[in-house]
Parts: structure tokens; sequence; C-alpha cells
């Protein structure tokens, strides 16, 4: 059989350590320890048990001033020695942990649910309500939501008398270890069901497909989630309902995008109304725009439609619509059109009045 560990080593305390350090370390080892934590690990009960045994002896004066005297084989060896001075497993359990692992025997809510919706940015710009399907686990209406058929269908176990579990008391080197386990009869609800509802079978509740609808307030984005309380699954033995949320997707535009409240959008002009200035109309979520484009526009260049944008969610105020013109070059000119530019090109000298000529900065740039 090997050989006790020192009680300080175990809760890796020095033996000046205080009361408030000892129950510190405890605390925090037990909770690492505890089995419950630690399924895959066979060691986990045999260690929490060896931290459950040194905390029993240093927490209390009297027998941590016998343990440092004498150690492990003191002179209580004789009534069981310090393996005695915890009452049983489960009782360190319901100080430790506030009474176990009992199961509730009362309602449960149900399970929260998540439903994903794609929109369009109309919608979400305007707002909207949508129909969903939705598969979820409802009460049952025969009995319901208890599971029974009639009210003496359900009856207390006889097993566990109600508690859930089964207590087992064991006398071992350490003292008497109590063991905890779910009862095998209930499975830990503490009550039988002997008149089980035919309708669901003494589940409680029952698989339904429902149709429900969603309104979608404007100003949405992509990951707004909205919330449908009461709407998830049914509760057991008779419990409230979860929520449903419904986590939104914006789709992709095929002219606009959005940045913040903001629309943006490109739109294409020709060489001439870039040249000459022009009044074009211009797409908005809103309906066409009259826009004007003064003479001389460059490729990129942004104006802005004040209040054409997305409204701000829940707010008053709106974005603007942003459109940013695109000088498109003509192509498969007529002989005279191509001369009219050559003329143009001429009479310009390829250069603007202010700027050097593309071709004079990349001589420079080269060094020549």
């Amino acid at each position: 059989m090997a050989a006790k560990r020192d009680y300080y080593e175990v809760l890796g305390v020095d033996r000046s350590a205080s009361l408030e350090e000892i129950k510190r370390a405890y605390r925090k080892l037990a909770r690492e320890t505890h089995p419950d934590h630690n399924p895959d690990d066979p060691q986990a009960e045999e260690r929490f048990k060896e931290i459950n045994a040194a905390y029993q002896v240093l927490s209390d004066a009297q027998k941590r001033e016998q343990y440092d005297m004498f150690g492990h084989d003191g002179p209580r060896m004789a009534s069981g020695g310090f393996g005695e001075a915890f009452g049983g497993f489960g009782d360190i359990f319901d100080v430790f942990f506030g009474g176990g692992q009992r199961r509730s025997t009362g309602p449960v809510r149900g399970s929260d649910l998540e439903y994903r919706l794609e929109i369009t940015l109309e919608e979400a710009a305007f707002g909207t309500e949508k129909k969903i399907t939705v598969d979820r686990v409802e009460a049952c209406d025969a009995c319901g939501g208890m599971g029974v058929a009639s009210a003496e269908g359900m009856q207390m176990c006889p097993v566990c008398r109600g508690a859930g579990q089964i207590r087992q008391v064991q006398n071992t080197l350490l003292g008497q270890i109590s063991t905890v386990t779910t009862c095998y009869r209930c499975h830990g609800q503490g009550q039988i069901i002997t008149d089980p509802c035919r309708s669901c079978q003494g589940q409680g509740r029952i698989q339904r497909t429902r149709d429900l609808t969603v309104r979608i307030p404007p100003g949405v984005e992509t990951g707004t989630t909205l919330r449908l309380g009461g709407q998830g699954e049914a509760g057991m033995r008779g419990g409230p309902a979860g929520d449903l949320y419904v986590v939104l997707k914006v789709r992709e535009h095929a002219v606009f995008k959005r940045d913040g409240l903001d629309i943006l959008c490109e739109v294409p002009i020709s060489f001439t109304q870039a040249a000459l200035g022009a009044e074009i109309q211009v797409p908005t979520l809103y309906g066409p725009e009259k826009l004007y484009v003064p003479e001389g526009t460059q490729t990129g260049a942004a104006f802005r439609i004040r209040d054409k944008g997305m409204p701000e969610p829940n707010g008053r105020r709106m974005g603007d619509q942003v459109i940013q013109v695109r000088v498109c070059t003509p192509t498969k000119l007529t002989e005279k059109q191509k001369d009219l530019l050559r003329q143009f090109a001429a009479a310009g000298g390829e250069k603007h009045s202010e700027d050097k000529s593309f071709f004079e900065k990349i001589k420079e740039f080269l060094g020549g």
C-alpha cells in the first residue's frame, strides 16, 4: 500500500500557512480535481478524496497540532487516525458544492433555438415581415406537458424515495466514504410515471413544425439578432418554453453596397458628360434621383445625396447615398469621331494647362 503524502504537500501550502491560505488552496484544488470536471481521468476521485482528507485535518486547529506533532501515525490511530476526520465523501460534496448533484424534479425551461434568415438590402432598409418555418418540440396538449394521463399517473420513486439519488456509505482506511449516484429507477427525477400519456408516450413534449412571422425593423444589418420570446422549445414537466433567436444575413446587392449607414453606388458617365458637365439620373433605394455632374469631372469623383441611405436602427438619423462616377472610354469610334478627337488632342497639346504631360513626367522619373 502506498504511503500517504504529507497533507501540506497535498494542498500545496507551507507548514506556516494561515487558515485562510489553507481554505483558498483547498477550494482551488477541489474544483480542479472534482470528478465531474475530469470524467476521463480515473484517478480524479482518489485525488479529490486525498485533498478533502488533508483539508479536514489542517483546517481544524486541534487536529492540525496533533498532525504537526505525530504525523499520520498520531495517537488517534487507535480510533481510526486522521482518516476518520471527514465524515463522508458525500458530506464534503454537500458542504463545498451546495448540495451536490441532485437533479431538479420541478419544471425545467426549454432550450433556445436559432434560425438564420437571409433578407434583401431593400428589406433591411425599410423593414418587413417574413414568414419562417421552425421545427421544434412543443408541450403535449393532451397532458399539458406533464407526460401523465391522470393525476395519479405520477408517483414517488420507490427506490430513492423522491431524492433522485442513491447514497452508499463504505468503510475504508480513510474512514467512512459516502458516494452518491443517480437513481437507476427514476434517472434522477425522484418520480416515476405509472400512467403515461398516450399522445406523447410520457415524454410531455411532441415534435411539431410551426409557421411564424418575424417582424424585421428598418436599419438592420448582417449579424443582427432578433429575439422571439417563448418561441423556442417547450420546457420539461410544464416548464416555460425557451426563446427563438433569428440571426439575419443581408444578401449582396447587384448595384448598391452598404458602408455603415451610407449606400455606395458606382455610376458610369461618358467622356463628354465628364468634360462638359451634365445632369444625369442615378438610382437610389428610394427611386431614381437627378444629380448634376460638373464639367471636368474625373473618374472616382464622389457625390453625396443626403438622407438617401440606411436608417439608423431605433433612431432618427439617416445615412446618405454616395455616388462614385466612372468615366467610360469610348470604343468603336467612327472616322469622323476619331478625326474630331485628333483635333481636340492637337488643340490641347496632349497636356493640361497646369500639369506636365504624362510622358514628360515618366521621362523625368527615369532620369532622362
